[in-house]
């Protein structure tokens, strides 16, 4: 969440917040699709349009760099959002308050919160740049201006450099010192590193090899087909990596894109996941995952982490 709370970090009731929420949770509502969605989070639900729970026009994004904006006055509230990088803003609602009791008129107490609810509950990860809270209710005019200096701020991953270009073919080498002669490979579904080298075979090269294509899911990030596999993706499922035949699904394509990044060790790249924007490919005893920077899965542990989630973008073994 990000906007207007409570100022006791308490639950005060409906209607006591109006804050973007951005995120796939289903629990209170949802747009079309397989999310994320933008929705507003007004205390005890979260609002995809006037409606609770399910409201068609609101769609799913996946968008790197997303703008929302959900704004509200005495019985009208909107969300609204669009492309951070290029393009406009986008009405996905625009309407009366919700016909539930207690969210007209609402009760906005003022605090502003940042990445937590109304009652101080933390549910979910993500990264945030910046944002406003504004008095009234801007017009659409205005929200389209800024969109404007948004997009000519010229938001990007840093990923000049990291020769990951759609349409090459690489093989991306671990940089950790224990792991420099061991590559991100596939042993069937499996994703995980092994040491190939030029006596390996060509199967082992094979399966060592990725064919760089643009994102399934966004076209400024990658997706990585196997290069002894045709029509076969990496991608996560439960923050494992696998490989995958391409189902055609808003879900796959997601789970398939990586947005590359300088790499965090200073090295190579850095594979950053498009739908869970805090985790990054990573190798974690010889398994591949994508990994936050500390958390509750051992995969996660902050040791080495930079060196793990960095990769050596290489000439392809196989060609």
């Amino acid at each position: 969440d990000y906007g207007n709370a409570e100022r006791n970090s308490r639950d005060n009731g409906n209607g006591t917040m109006e804050a973007i929420y951005f995120g796939n949770i289903k629990v209170w509502g949802y747009g079309a699709g397989n999310g994320p969605w933008i929705m507003a989070d007004l205390e005890n639900g979260l609002f995809s349009g006037v409606n609770q729970r399910y409201n068609a026009n609101d769609p799913s994004i996946s968008h790197r760099f997303l703008t929302a904006i959900v704004k509200g006055g005495p019985n009208r509230w909107a969300i609204r959002g669009g492309n951070a990088q290029s393009g406009g803003v986008s009405t996905f609602y625009d309407g009366v308050r919700p016909n539930v009791a207690g969210y007209n008129p609402m009760k906005k107490e003022g605090a502003i919160i940042l990445g937590i609810g109304g009652d101080n509950s933390v549910g979910a990860r993500g990264t945030f740049y910046e944002g406003v809270m504004t008095s009234g209710y801007p017009s659409d005019a205005t929200e389209n201006a800024v969109q404007a200096n948004i997009t000519a701020a010229g938001y990007a991953t840093g990923s000049t450099g990291t020769g990951l270009t759609p349409g090459t073919s690489v093989s991306l080498r671990a940089t950790t010192a224990c792991c420099t002669d061991r590559y991100l490979h596939h042993t069937g579904s499996t994703v995980d590193t092994a040491v190939v080298g030029s006596g390996s075979s060509a199967t082992e090269k094979g399966n060592a090899s990725w064919t760089v294509r643009t994102g399934l899911g966004s076209g400024s990030c990658v997706s990585f087909e196997s290069k002894n596999v045709a029509g076969q993706y990496l991608r996560h499922q439960n923050y494992r990596l696998y490989l995958q035949a391409n189902d055609g699904s808003s879900l796959f394509a997601q789970d398939a894109t990586f947005c590359p990044e300088a790499g965090r060790n200073g090295q190579g790249a850095s594979l950053r996941s498009l739908n869970f924007s805090d985790r990054y490919v990573r190798h974690y005893d010889n398994i591949g995952y994508i990994a936050a920077n500390g958390g509750s899965n051992t995969f996660d542990s902050a040791t080495a982490y930079s060196d793990d989630v960095s990769w050596l973008v290489s000439s392809p073994w196989a060609s």
